[in-house]
């Protein structure tokens, strides 16, 4: 039976106390962040990309394919990646310990089945080294709690910085989720162009870099 999940006001988690769960959890956001990135049409700093904080956990929001629409959550309620189609199927992978590439080739069949083709660079992003996650089998450890305790860290997060976002009259970003790093941020805008950003993330091109930072802003991240 599905239980209600605990909230806390901000839940502790310490880092050594889930690197491992962590380290795992980077790579399968990587890659659902960049199934959804091959399906979105590019927008101003890379916002198509990101994840928002959901009742759940992590979702995509609606992604465009073909003539109907996809979506994606990580349920840390229920431990399962859940894709839904918007003619009614949908899928789920069960998030538990394995591998990445076990993660992965589940994913990608989750989507064939949906009738969802999907090719995406199959390596991470500014990690090093970055392993491809077909060949991945080094972080495959998932502790429920950990992930749970997280999202919820990221509840409490997203709630304070909506209020931060909607005391900004100008140009703001939504609080959003980066897979790169596993941040979730607000970022306010000038209006300015900025100085070409010099780039030098890990296994990221700087023109990636360059786009994101390409006007004057000022970021509140979690």
């Amino acid at each position: 039976m599905e239980g209600p999940a605990r909230t806390y006001d901000w839940p502790t988690l310490m880092v050594d106390d889930w690197t491992a769960t962590r380290d795992t959890l980077h790579m399968w956001v990587q890659i659902v962040g960049k199934i959804r990135m091959v399906h979105m049409p590019l927008l101003n700093h890379w916002w198509q990309v990101t994840f928002y904080v959901s009742p759940r956990g992590l979702a995509t929001g609606s992604v465009p394919y073909r003539n109907a629409l996809f979506d994606m959550e990580f349920d840390f309620v229920r431990h399962r990646l859940t894709i839904r189609h918007s003619d009614g199927r949908h899928e789920a992978v069960s998030l538990v310990a394995k591998p990445v590439a076990e993660f992965y080739g589940e994913t990608l069949s989750a989507l064939e089945r949906l009738g969802i083709e999907t090719h995406i660079v199959g390596k991470p992003n500014e990690v090093d080294p970055a392993i491809p996650f077909a060949e991945d089998y080094q972080h495959a450890e998932y502790d429920p709690d950990a992930a749970r305790a997280f999202w919820q860290q990221l509840v409490q997060a997203h709630r304070v910085m909506t209020n931060f976002r909607a005391a900004y009259i100008g140009k703001a970003s939504p609080v959003q989720f980066f897979w790169g790093a596993m941040d979730l941020a607000c970022t306010r805008f000038s209006g300015r162009r900025a100085p070409t950003h010099p780039g030098g993330a890990p296994n990221c091109p700087d023109w990636v870099m360059a786009e994101g930072y390409s006007r004057e802003l000022s970021s509140a991240g979690f």
